[in-house]
């Protein structure tokens, strides 16, 4: 048997992981244990925080092993300093692996050998892991979406993205950008501008307050895409009644299926999972997604996530113990490290 571990961070903290597979890969990854951190991971100058996860990462690690009945003092394969060695392989999927991930990708390999006698290592995206979870490692296209949206896709050769950009600059359909939309809406309908909708407007008041003190409350915060993303179910719930509110979320759904049909192989027929928060909104956002599927990308297919991106995190380190990891090796999205890279 092979012990495995899995790590997701994102927006609601860290999550982790321990799995066993057999030796030759064959049977698939079970998970034996996981455990939670709530807090997010920092970023600083140099990206996500490498020293905070590995604090948080280690006593982790020993909590799985003790629920998992691991006894690491009888392992003979542990060298001088080099922690327990028994984990075969780790897979960390972050948010904002692909543009803040250069101080995780410097820092961790050596330290988790160190620590843990950890020699295959893999550091991805949270929107790999989330592929991996959904789809496994056979093609196709993957749309997360939660507070931010991004749409991944592979022919199993390399990667093909589509937005990702943040609150600013893309997300476009995502939690944060139906939220700030409906609040738009609502300050319309406040000043009396067209395209205003009071319904929208009554719901921000009953949530934030009086419309003028929003600005106040907004723009000071540090979590301004997760507060805009709160809204976002009230923005659904209204569109019912509301051609505002129905507008909105028709977009977003539009937004999601052009980043879909972005990323879908080119050739052949392709199945696109849907993964994350954002479709809890239900069939307000998932009526109208359906038919810009269908319209955007006729010869596809949509599926059901098999599993989320802590289990998509587990399975790439299961195939990568086993040597049967098939998902492209990317610099940024998918980065494979073994003892060999020194």
């Amino acid at each position: 048997m092979s012990w495995v571990l899995g790590v997701d961070s994102g927006g609601s903290g860290l999550r982790f992981a321990l799995g066993s597979t057999a030796p030759d890969g064959t049977a698939g990854v079970t998970t034996v244990a996981a455990t939670a951190s709530a807090e997010p991971l920092r970023t600083g100058p140099s990206g996500i925080d490498a020293g905070q996860l590995l604090a948080r990462l280690l006593p982790a690690v020993d909590t799985l092993l003790a629920q998992a009945g691991v006894d690491t003092n009888t392992n003979t394969d542990m060298e001088a300093g080099s922690g327990p060695g028994v984990l075969s392989a780790v897979a960390i999927g972050a948010a904002g692996m692909a543009t803040l991930g250069e101080g995780l990708r410097a820092e961790l390999p050596a330290a988790l050998s160190h620590s843990l006698g950890v020699r295959r290592l893999v550091l991805a995206a949270d929107a790999v892991t989330a592929y991996a979870g959904a789809l496994g490692q056979r093609p196709g296209a993957v749309v997360a979406a939660g507070t931010g949206m991004i749409a991944l896709g592979t022919d199993l050769t390399g990667w093909r993205r589509a937005d990702g950009w943040g609150h600013l600059l893309g997300d476009c359909g995502g939690g944060a950008w139906i939220g700030r939309a409906g609040l738009e809406a609502a300050m319309r309908a406040h000043d009396g501008r067209r395209g205003g909708s009071p319904a929208l407007l009554s719901r921000m008041e009953e949530v934030f307050g009086p419309a003028p003190e929003l600005p106040g409350l907004l723009y000071p915060r540090t979590d301004r895409p997760a507060v805009l993303a709160s809204f976002a179910p009230e923005v659904a719930r209204c569109a019912a009644g509301d051609p505002i509110a129905a507008g909105i979320v028709s977009t977003a759904a539009r937004h999601i299926a052009e980043a879909a049909a972005a990323v879908c192989p080119p050739s052949g027929a392709c199945e696109v999972a849907l993964t994350g928060g954002l479709f809890g909104l239900g069939d307000p956002l998932l009526v109208p997604l359906r038919a810009e599927l269908a319209g955007q990308l006729p010869h596809a297919t949509t599926v059901s996530a098999a599993a989320d991106p802590l289990g998509g995190a587990l399975l790439i380190a299961g195939a990568l113990a086993g040597d049967t990891l098939r998902l492209p090796h990317d610099a940024r999205l998918l980065n494979v490290l073994t003892e060999q890279d020194g």
